[in-house]
């Protein structure tokens, strides 16, 4: 039996839209049109592919893998399709970066405009979630490349460190904390941490941390962003844990300040991603050697 990969097309854009109008909208054909290629692609294949209701389409088991099938397929033809432009000297098209927020808001943007300037013809988009978020876009297909600061969990995901990352704790000037010139876990067991949000990848490397040293934070505020961290712990609101790095702004004029915990110092990879079974096409090769050179200057 060979596939239609024209209705094979049809189909994995109504089970990404979820529905039969949406899909018709996006592949800019008839409702009718899709119908038909869906009712000729399940006779193809001998079995039902979706379940229709009035809350839309849903995957039969067969559609699932099918579509699991259908997302290598047409990533595959697009990276051939970025590798015969390459060889014909076009350099145009897109690079989908995802990276997670304190790479994406505090390491990618010199990177991204250094590479924009050697690569003017390429068009970049960089999308910025937390660490679970990227895992699962570059999972979907929606990603050309990502890099994280978290643990990455899936088996079918290949990590390369790509550079290493400090984490301190950090104070306001005026916390009473700051003004001590030696200070161990212990000493913190009783203050307010202020944290990221339950899939970040900084979260979970911090936690990992504390547990290794028996400390336990008994009070948090929880907030979705490392900028916002900073300034609500720079207000004078609890300690954090953060990268040197994106901190490195406001300790140098004096709004926060590193507490010298002397045994609490911990670093992390920070990771390149991409997908096992997914070959990086040129764009993807490119800007991965590129940032990896830059890391080592």
């Amino acid at each position: 039996m060979a596939l239609n990969l024209h209705l094979v097309r049809i189909f994995s854009v109504v089970a990404e839209q979820g529905s039969f109008s949406r899909g018709a909208q996006v592949a800019h054909i008839s409702q009718p049109a899709v119908t038909k290629a869906i009712q000729e692609l399940e006779k193809q294949v001998g079995i039902p592919l979706l379940e229709r209701g009035r809350q839309g389409v849903r995957l039969t088991e067969a559609g699932q893998k099918l579509q699991e099938y259908a997302r290598t397929i047409f990533v595959a033809e697009s990276a051939a399709e970025e590798e015969l432009r390459a060889l014909r000297g076009v350099t145009g098209g897109t690079l989908r970066i995802g990276a997670s927020l304190t790479i994406a808001n505090y390491y990618l943007p010199p990177l991204v405009a250094r590479f924009h300037e050697i690569y003017p013809q390429l068009s970049l988009r960089l999308m910025s979630y937390n660490t679970e978020n990227i895992e699962q876009l570059l999972l979907d297909y929606k990603l050309d490349i990502a890099l994280v600061e978290g643990p990455v969990h899936h088996d079918r995901i290949e990590a390369q460190k790509w550079r290493e990352d400090e984490l301190v704790v950090v104070a306001a000037a005026n916390h009473p904390l700051a003004n001590h010139k030696h200070l161990t876990a212990a000493d913190l067991n009783e203050a307010t941490w202020v944290v990221r949000e339950s899939g970040s990848g900084t979260r979970e490397v911090i936690e990992a941390a504390l547990l290794e040293r028996a400390l336990h934070w008994k009070h948090t505020l929880e907030i979705n962003s490392t900028a916002a961290i900073k300034q609500t712990v720079a207000s004078g609101l609890g300690l954090a844990l953060v990268s040197l790095y994106s901190a490195a702004d406001q300790i140098a004029v004096g709004k926060l300040c590193v507490l010298p915990v002397s045994d609490l110092r911990v670093t992390r990879p920070l990771n390149s991603l991409h997908l096992k079974n997914r070959p990086l096409g040129i764009a993807a090769r490119t800007f991965k050697k590129f940032i990896f050179e830059e890391a080592t200057q």
